[in-house]
């Protein structure tokens, strides 16, 4: 079992790198978390990630993480029903592990669901088998977390369609601009830098 890779990157895409490893190429898929820090990263010749190794009846498939903490993130959600190891690169990918951690812990399944390809059953599904977990990782001292005007806030832009990423960074330039905004002051001027972008 593959636990850890150090070489030269090769090529690299935001769901997939390739890493040679004394003349060996490994692929790994990756979160975009894990691609973003790539980007920040001078380690092109030197790069070592955490790995997950998936075996499958027909497969081997490598997952690579810029820390031991996603990893281990990644391989507490694909012990949950229903999710599988490219479903849970995806939640990765589209929530910041503290935030996960925090929603998780905190029983925040709408904020969960607000992530691409995670309904509402597969959100709760996650919190019922995974909040002590996370409550021992550090993300909340346990009881339901209040679901804050952001959160719903939050969910209705997606509701609308728009993706989680552009509504978190549409919401935050929002907040910004009406610190003391109500919920819809808020949501009207989210909508507008969304249509802006």
């Amino acid at each position: 079992m593959i636990g850890y890779l150090r070489g030269k990157l090769l090529d690299a895409g935001p769901e997939r790198i390739l890493l040679d490893v004394g003349g060996v190429g490994y692929a790994l898929a990756i979160p975009l978390s894990t691609y973003a820090e790539l980007d920040r990263s001078d380690k092109a010749d030197s790069l070592g990630l955490f790995v997950h190794t998936h075996v499958r009846a027909d497969a081997i498939e490598l997952f690579g993480f810029w820390t031991e903490r996603e990893r281990d993130l990644f391989e507490s959600l694909i012990g949950v029903s229903g999710i599988g190891p490219r479903l849970a690169r995806v939640i990765l990918s589209g929530m910041s592990t503290d935030d996960l951690v925090r929603s998780i812990a905190g029983e925040n399944s709408t904020r969960l669901a607000t992530i691409p390809g995670i309904g509402k059953k597969t959100a709760q599904r996650m919190v019922v088998e995974l909040r002590d977990k996370m409550r021992e990782l550090g993300g909340g001292a346990g009881g339901p977390e209040a679901v804050l005007p952001a959160d719903d806030l939050l969910a209705a832009l997606v509701n609308l369609g728009y993706r989680a990423g552009d509504a978190e960074k549409a919401l935050a330039r929002a907040r910004a601009e009406l610190p003391e905004g109500d919920f819809e002051d808020l949501l009207r001027t989210s909508l507008r830098f969304l249509s802006r972008a």
